[in-house]
């Protein structure tokens, strides 16, 4: 079924499939808890001998419809709501490492999972190392150890628009038997879907496009099901050996290709507990309805902006992989053929002072700490999310100092560009 239907009816349709009698609509099931006739039934729940509800933190019927629904949208085998995006990639990461482990993870990816990797998880005692991800496969694998347990990288960078090569990455992944895991926030699986390009696991800032009304915060894990967990049976023990605090049981026996998102569920989740609320599971649901028409629109109208950006001179450049010419336009057109996002990044001639003195003037676009929204939201990083860098450190970063984050959103193009114009000019 999963591949038979299209992506728009999956958006309408997916994860929730009424019976006869039962609400068109997804319920909210706001319960913490669920009741059971006998005890040997709610045992054999504990136990994970057997599927059910008995407290929302490991399961919620709402959660796990929306789960099943970007489940389905990704093409994977099994999905995992949570709190927020970062709570989606520490889980997708801690899912697999402990002390003394180590991570691969291309450089350009948001400035929140860059500090998680590299401040955070080094307390925890997993070290990582940040590659250049348009370095040659060699230098790539040379950041690889014998502790190494994953690789990350953004399908589009954000702030950055770097288009991460899927392909090359999985490879190196593979070759040395680690999983590729993937956040795939900006394209959304209506412009990529990893999987079919080698990816094993997908993350999800849900509070982005797929809730895209900026009503709610939440993350998602995907398991692609593909990674052979059990052929390197040494390096994730966490799965392919048994669970003391399961009665012995082994992930890989008793679930198959369920056994990473099982253990997320019932050994991440139990014991640290970033679950969503099943309120804002129902509205980022209400959200993915539109998915499949609000990309597009997304694109097309970032095109349009981009192109403007583009023609004037008081623009010192543009970066939008959509735009021919871009550094990473012929990435995207092999992985994302029909849009990428609705994110663009430009810097100003006049530089730092240019783009305060521009975003102010903006009467249409507002200035907050978002993207991904219906509404034309704009940033200067160097002044808000990354104001305690030098220029010097920022360039390190990535990010130039004049650099504006523009997420154009679906209000009229002609609109949104009318206002850029009033702003500059």
């Amino acid at each position: 079924m999963a591949n038979k239907r299209s992506m728009g009816t999956i958006c309408i349709q997916g994860g929730w499939e009424p019976k006869n009698g039962e609400p068109r609509q997804l319920p909210i099931y706001q319960s913490t808890t669920f009741k059971y006739t006998t005890s040997e039934q709610m045992g054999r729940l504990f136990d994970l001998e057997e599927n059910g509800y008995f407290y929302t933190r490991l399961a919620n019927p709402t959660n796990d419809a929306v789960a099943a629904k970007i489940c389905e949208l990704e093409g994977g085998v099994g999905a995992m709501l949570t709190s927020s995006g970062q709570a989606a990639n520490f889980y997708a990461m801690l899912n697999l490492c402990q002390a003394g482990d180590h991570i691969v993870s291309t450089a350009t990816i948001y400035g929140g999972t860059t500090n998680l990797f590299t401040v955070t998880l080094p307390k925890m005692g997993i070290q990582c190392t940040l590659v250049n991800p348009d370095a040659p496969e060699e230098e790539i694998a040379a950041a690889f150890r014998p502790e190494t347990k994953a690789v990350f990288g953004e399908t589009i960078a954000n702030p950055a628009l770097t288009v991460l090569d899927i392909e090359k990455f999985a490879k190196l992944a593979h070759d040395h038997g680690v999983p590729l895991i993937i956040d795939n926030t900006f394209a959304t699986p209506i412009n990529c879907r990893p999987f079919e390009w080698g990816a094993d696991i997908v993350t999800h800032s849900t509070t982005k496009y797929m809730d895209g009304h900026a009503m709610t915060v939440g993350g998602c894990i995907v398991d692609s099901g593909n990674f052979d967990w059990a052929a390197h049976h040494d390096k994730f023990k966490g799965l392919t050996e048994p669970d003391a605090s399961y009665h012995g049981i082994v992930y890989t026996e008793r679930f198959g290709k369920l056994a990473y998102i099982t253990k997320a569920t019932a050994q991440l989740m139990r014991d640290l507990g970033s679950i969503q609320s099943p309120q804002n599971a129902f509205l980022i649901n209400v959200g993915l309805e539109t998915l499949h028409l609000r990309m597009p629109r997304h694109c097309e109208n970032a095109q349009k902006v981009a192109q403007y950006l583009k023609s004037r001179e008081d623009v010192a450049w543009v970066n939008y992989p959509g735009l021919p010419g871009d550094k990473y336009y012929e990435l995207a057109q092999k992985y994302m053929p029909n849009g990428t996002c609705g994110v663009i990044s430009f810097g100003l001639k006049g530089g730092r002072a240019a783009a305060a003195a521009f975003m102010d003037k903006l009467k249409l676009c507002s200035i907050e700490t978002h993207v991904a929204d219906s509404r034309t939201a704009v940033l200067h990083p160097a002044s808000h999310t990354h104001r305690q860098l030098t220029d010097e450190q920022l360039v390190e970063a990535g990010v130039d100092p004049s650099m504006i984050r523009f997420s154009v959103g679906i209000e009229d193009a002609q609109d949104i560009i009318e206002d850029i114009r009033q702003a500059l000019e």
